[in-house]
């Protein structure tokens, strides 16, 4: 069936409804089988028995990979992961949409990114968003985590609508995105596939390439599971979304956007873990691109982690004193 206009609406609001009242939760798990196929990596991927967790390796070989059967126009996106441990540096991992095979020059991409670290110090988390091909604007935001991302698994989600992306971590927002005018088509808007990988980034992942992989630690496993994809497939010969997915527990009235709750948890999050943001690097954007909303606030807090790309000041080189993470640390209290 066709989706109609008012079949967009509705999967909107549905969209909305699972993630703002948590019935994300509830949502059906999809055996890796049924939703994704091999990508790339030959034996480097390797599905459990039970079908529905999967293992992705970094070897001198190569990384790996998988990629949606379907491509989506909207949804609620989301899977499980667990990182490799100790030296991770140049290591990257990936979840994230795209339809760079379909639209070379003017791709969407909606991103997780972890980057792995040398021994000692944490992973980092980048986000970033990529509208019409609009790759000169890189839209990223990098944060640390409450939580060794290596010691268990973590849900990580992408909400999509048409107006609006947020991106959760076990149900706690940490980014939202929202469409403007101003941003004209570098707003993610053509039909996109959900991909996970595991790849070398030595030329750029840790401190801009200064520590690279080291196969002594090989292979590097990261594990995925918890697969949900909840959306409209889309097909790309006749040009039509379908199968929605919209459950009859999404069908409540619910406020738009984060809820206030929520968007306390996100703050929370924002000032005690993130940094980095586009917006504010005065290096890159003398003018910050039109979509962003500066906050004083957050402003200041990211000058103080770097001058020079926050603040234009010079860059003081003397000791910096680290307070390490508390393992205690609960979700409530991002």
């Amino acid at each position: 069936m066709v989706m109609s206009y008012e079949g967009c609406f509705l999967l909107v609001f549905s969209l909305l409804a699972v993630v703002a009242s948590g019935f994300y939760r509830n949502l059906p798990i999809v055996p890796f089988d049924e939703g994704y196929s091999h990508l790339f990596g030959h034996d480097n991927l390797v599905v459990h028995t039970d079908g529905k967790s999967v293992h992705l390796s970094l070897d001198e070989r190569t990384g790996s990979g998988f990629v949606s059967h379907d491509l989506y126009l909207h949804g609620f996106f989301s899977a499980s992961i667990k990182l490799p441990a100790d030296y991770t540096a140049g290591v990257v991992v990936a979840f994230y949409m795209s339809n760079g095979d379909m639209f070379e020059k003017n791709h969407d991409e909606i991103d997780f990114e972890f980057l792995g670290n040398i021994r000692g110090k944490d992973w980092r988390i980048q986000t970033n968003i990529y509208g019409n091909g609009s790759t000169s604007i890189g839209r990223e935001e990098r944060y640390n985590l409450w939580f060794d991302p290596s010691d268990d698994f973590h849900q990580y989600s992408i909400l999509w609508t048409d107006s609006q992306i947020i991106f959760y971590i076990d149900g706690i927002p940490i980014r939202e995105f929202k469409r403007t005018a101003s941003m004209g088509g570098d707003f993610p808007a053509k039909p996109m596939s959900l991909y996970a990988t595991i790849w070398d980034g030595s030329n750029w992942a840790t401190n801009g390439g200064k520590y690279r992989v080291n196969y002594k630690y090989a292979p590097y496993v990261t594990e995925f599971s918890d697969f949900v994809l909840h959306g409209c497939s889309f097909d790309p010969i006749e040009q039509t979304s379908s199968k929605c997915d919209i459950t009859e527990s999404s069908k409540v009235s619910i406020p738009t956007g984060v809820s206030p709750s929520q968007r306390i948890k996100m703050e929370n999050f924002r000032r005690k873990h993130m940094t980095y943001s586009y917006c504010y690097d005065q290096i890159r954007y003398k003018v910050p691109p039109s979509e962003c909303v500066i906050n004083p606030l957050e402003a200041e807090r990211l000058k103080v982690h770097d001058p020079v790309t926050f603040g234009g000041g010079r860059r003081h080189h003397g000791k910096r004193h680290h307070r390490s993470r508390s393992s205690g640390t609960k979700a409530n209290d991002v």
